[in-house]
């Protein structure tokens, strides 16, 4: 494979030159420090943060020509316009594909090609693992909760707002809607829901027998098991990957319990659960692997 540029944007932005689904020298990252400046993209404008996106590409580029470029962006993406991000409300509608290429034009770089950010994670596990003929699916669990899916298809890439629960009361999910998954396990969301309680204290008062953090607890895991349980009856059984901060909550002996309950029918059981630790690495390497793909995709 040609040389390729991985970018993966979340809490903030990390940058990579891959080849053969192998990350090439060091990763660059804006900011500099991430530690040290964690809100640094939400208080961006959008035109700021494609700048500063198509910095970085240069950086990592330096001169060398490359066959594709990947971006993985939080949000509902659509041949490269953000049409909605919860967690950075201001570049709602941005062409953000068509603002980057731009910037990278004048250099000789190829357009960029922008995925949802859950995307580029299955497709770097997917490398990572030498699954890349198989499909992957992954949670990623954190403020917001994001579903990606490799191969990748245009698609909304929404998974974490699937309707979980038809209870009205459940209303706590960034984006407005009810009754979606990420309004039950988002971490934003459950910090709304006990405001007396951080998450973490919520799980540990579970395992000491709080009623009430028990009752939310099995909540949390029924919702994600009914969110692949969705999955699964449409696009059939596999594995799923589990990752992001939060990732440290999942029981993996209830939720497969949980799952077991959800989906009888024979041929679309078989399913099973894994956590993994997922790096900027990772998410760097997925949307480089993802924008190979789009460049050689039949015309």
């Amino acid at each position: 494979m040609a040389l390729s540029i991985g970018v993966l944007a979340a809490e903030h932005v990390a940058a990579g030159l891959v080849d053969d689904g192998r990350l090439v020298g060091p990763l660059c990252t804006f900011p500099a420090d991430p530690a040290r400046s964690p809100d640094a993209l939400p208080a961006m404008p959008a035109d700021e943060i494609a700048r500063s996106l198509g910095e970085l590409v240069e950086a990592v580029r330096d001169g060398r020509e490359v066959e594709a470029i990947g971006v993985g962006f939080p949000g509902l993406i659509r041949d490269g316009v953000v049409q909605e991000s919860p967690n950075l409300q201001q570049i709602k509608g941005f062409d953000l594909g068509a603002s980057l290429s731009a910037a990278l034009g004048p250099f000789g770089a190829p357009a960029a090609v922008i995925f949802n950010d859950a995307d580029v994670m299955a497709a770097g596990i997917a490398a990572s693992r030498g699954q890349l003929h198989r499909l992957v699916r992954v949670w990623t669990l954190g403020n917001g909760i994001g579903f990606g899916r490799y191969p990748w298809s245009a698609g909304a890439s929404e998974g974490g707002h699937s309707v979980v629960t038809l209870d009205p009361k459940e209303h706590f999910c960034g984006c407005g809607g009810r009754g979606h998954l990420e309004g039950i396990m988002g971490h934003r969301a459950m910090r709304l829901r006990f405001l007396d309680l951080e998450p973490e204290e919520v799980f540990a008062n579970a395992r000491t027998g709080d009623e009430r953090c028990e009752a939310f607890v099995k909540l949390w895991h029924r919702a994600l098991a009914a969110a692949s349980a969705t999955s699964i009856h449409m696009d059939g059984p596999g594995e799923f990957f589990i990752t992001g901060p939060n990732a440290r909550f999942v029981e993996l002996g209830r939720l497969d319990r949980y799952l077991h309950d959800m989906v009888k029918m024979t041929p679309l059981q078989g399913s099973r659960f894994e956590v993994v630790a997922t790096s900027d690495e990772v998410g760097v390497i997925g949307a480089a692997v993802n924008a190979q793909r789009f460049a050689h995709r039949p015309r």
